[in-house]
């Protein structure tokens, strides 16, 4: 009996075969199937279940939308196994067992490839759980050699992510994108909204989807980042035009309580002669969560208050919750008609918040259901009536991962699936429906933005732009937004920005608070939007904030953020010129000093600064009372130190000055850029 169990294991072959231009594979149970998808680059799909499926959410176009045709002549069929090639990535698929590597054929070297199976673990785990319904894990070979970048926006302090676990679960602060990118040379998406985890381990690279019907993720090679990421926008979407207003100043608090406040603000900036393009309405300008109306008594005539903005050339972005209490006079109808996102078991509650009119007491809260059309066609016509038809046409969605509490996905039910299945796909799903209901009163690609605290891959294909979530007042997590917005970056997302000065914790009259106001603001600047945020103390009331005006943190720090406000304004049409690359080919405002200087092995080491555009590097002040810090050069270029004229030459690190009044800034060969008046 033994020895036919090993004879047996010994001839563990499955069959290899072309349909089309697909290769497939199949043994026992387990189906794969691989084929190309868009250029240099191949789809993977596993399943034990018994096809492949069509019609699951994901972040791919179709072939057909990427416009991408692939020859049949790419695949070979040996004794030993099949190949497929498209461009210059090649699957090389083993008859024994279907063992799948990727190679570089461009540069005749292994990309990556599944684990090497033996007793114990294989390249690919599918554990049925119900139905059709399996956990699945896809095993990789670790490279000692291998950065991983991209991911998403995580508050581990790390650019590089190699040897960090990552959690495939929206949070506030924290959000889902699984794209990765390799310094191996190739891009890899994880095609699935399942809650999971990636494990980039220094024994093994393991993704984990928790409940899914197949596995199915996308691998492309290129030369250089910046090809990686054209494919990657080429296949998920690219993002369309920056509205013009939306390059420069953004000034928010938690909140302006009427519009009266509002108009005094707005009237104070343009007083002043201090650049101002949107201002934020927070969150309780509303009657009740769900009614997704100006509450007329603090606001008792909108249009009025849009009008008079608009002659002062400044936009209005109002803050859209994706919840409803009880109260609120659309929560019966939305759920009679099953709009509402459900839970396995219970009532439809996932959240305590407060509501107007105390804004002291907790009340229950539910969401609506962003995966469910008609449910994004009905908030839609509410916003669309409400705020709209006023004039406003900027949307803050905020608490859209969506919030829970606690935190446990596998509760809910969404109208595509269990929530452990389809929970992190959400917030993308929720922007779309904002997106489309612009197009459909007559908003063109260049006026639609919507700023939204979750996103997923493809996100940046429906106007979504990305804040770092509800973050801490506090030079550490500065630090940390530096990281955080590269990787977000090189996920695919052009659109980000944060609170500048963090959003909890901040004394406006405390003085290491007001350093890092200036430092942020300084870092703002030079981020893709420039937006300040946060809920300030003291508080004066419930649920609001002190000021957060840049005139609240006394003359010294004012006439160093008025500075920086006209340094951007200055620089809006650099700005608009890389929000053109982005939109056309997926290249981060925002990026990594890789990024334009791969073959300096220096500036892959390189995590606290940036480069904003091809021509400016940055590097923020990252620590209280620091007046100098170090900054490398990269090599290949002549760098001018923005502030003296100093014209150094790259490869090295230098201490540079960096006095309260500005941060270290150095300009790509001559570039000619007004940093100074």
């Amino acid at each position: 009996m033994g020895k036919l169990q090993l004879e047996y294991f010994n001839n563990n072959e499955g069959i290899v075969a072309q349909q089309g231009n697909t290769l497939t594979y199949r043994l026992y149970h387990e189906q794969i199937q691989i084929e190309p998808w868009g250029k240099n680059s191949l789809r993977v799909r596993i399943t034990q279940a018994s096809h492949i499926r069509d019609d699951l959410p994901g972040a791919l176009l179709s072939l057909e939308e990427i416009g991408f045709k692939a020859s049949q002549d790419a695949i070979k069929i040996t004794e030993v196994g099949g190949t497929i090639r498209n461009g210059n990535i090649e699957a090389r698929v083993t008859k024994k067992e279907g063992n799948i590597i990727f190679w570089d054929l461009k540069n005749d070297r292994e990309l990556v490839r599944e684990a090497h199976p033996h007793i114990w673990i294989n390249g690919r785990v599918i554990r049925p759980l119900t139905g059709d319904a399996y956990k699945i894990e896809a095993n990789f070979q670790a490279y000692d050699d291998e950065k991983f970048y991209g991911l998403g926006q995580h508050h581990h302090g790390k650019l590089n992510q190699k040897g960090c676990v990552i959690d495939l679960c929206q949070r506030n602060a924290h959000v889902t994108i699984p794209f990765l990118v390799s310094s191996r040379g190739y891009g890899f998406l994880w095609n699935n909204p399942a809650v999971g985890r990636v494990e980039l381990g220094m024994g093994m690279t393991r993704w984990v989807a928790d409940v899914s019907p197949q596995m199915d993720y996308w691998i492309t090679a290129g030369d250089s980042v910046a090809d990686i990421m054209s494919n990657y926008v080429d296949a998920t979407g690219h993002s369309p035009p920056l509205p013009y207003y939306a390059s420069g100043f953004w000034q928010c608090r938690l909140r302006y309580k009427s519009q009266d406040e509002v108009l005094r603000v707005a009237r104070e900036y343009k007083k002043r002669g201090l650049p101002l393009d949107i201002i934020v309405i927070d969150y309780f300008h509303w009657t009740h969560h769900g009614d997704w109306k100006f509450d007329p008594v603090h606001f008792p005539d909108p249009k009025a208050m849009v009008d008079e903005l608009k002659k002062l050339n400044i936009e209005i972005m109002v803050s859209i919750w994706p919840t409803l209490q009880p109260d609120s006079e659309n929560f019966e109808e939305m759920e009679r008609r099953g709009l509402l996102l459900r839970n396995a078991r219970g009532p439809n509650v996932h959240h305590r918040f407060y509501d107007n009119p105390t804004l002291v007491e907790a009340k229950y809260i539910t969401h609506y259901d962003a995966t469910n059309p008609e449910g994004r066609d009905f908030i839609w016509s509410k916003v669309q009536k409400n705020y709209h038809d006023l004039g406003i046409k900027i949307w803050w969605l905020d608490a859209d991962e969506p919030e829970i509490e606690p935190v446990q996905p596998e509760m809910l039910r969404f109208h595509i699936g269990d929530g452990a299945s389809v929970y992190n796909i959400s917030p993308m799903l929720h922007g779309m429906g904002f997106y489309k209901g612009m197009k459909q009163v007559g908003h063109e690609d260049g006026d639609i933005i919507s700023l939204s605290r979750s996103g997923w891959a493809g996100s940046q294909r429906w106007g979504q732009a990305i804040w770092s979530g509800d973050i801490s007042s506090t030079f550490a997590t500065l630090a940390d937004q530096v990281r955080a917005g590269l990787n977000m970056g090189l996920s695919g997302i052009p659109w980000w920005t944060t609170d500048i000065g963090g959003f909890v914790e901040g004394n406006i009259y405390d003085a290491e608070f007001k350093e890092l106001i200036v430092r942020w603001f300084q870092y703002g600047a030079f981020c893709p939007l420039f937006r300040l945020h946060g809920f300030r103390d003291p508080m004066p009331e419930p649920q609001m904030g002190a000021e957060n005006e840049v005139w609240s943190y006394g003359d010294e720090a004012y006439n160093i953020l008025a500075n920086f406000l006209h340094i951007r304004d200055r620089l809006r049409p650099y700005v608009m010129e890389q929000m053109d690359k982005a939109a056309k080919a997926g290249t981060p405002p925002m990026r990594p000093l890789f990024y334009d200087f791969e073959s300096d092995s220096k500036a892959w080491s390189v995590e606290d600064e940036f480069l904003f555009g091809p021509s400016i590097l940055v590097a923020p002040v990252l620590e209280y009372k620091a007046r100098s810090r170090e900054v490398y050069l990269p090599a290949g270029a002549k760098w001018t130190n923005a502030w003296t004229g100093e014209v150094v030459e790259g490869g090295q690190t230098i201490t540079v000055d960096a006095p309260l009044e500005h941060l270290p800034l150095f300009l790509r060969d001559g570039a000619d850029l007004p940093i100074k008046a």
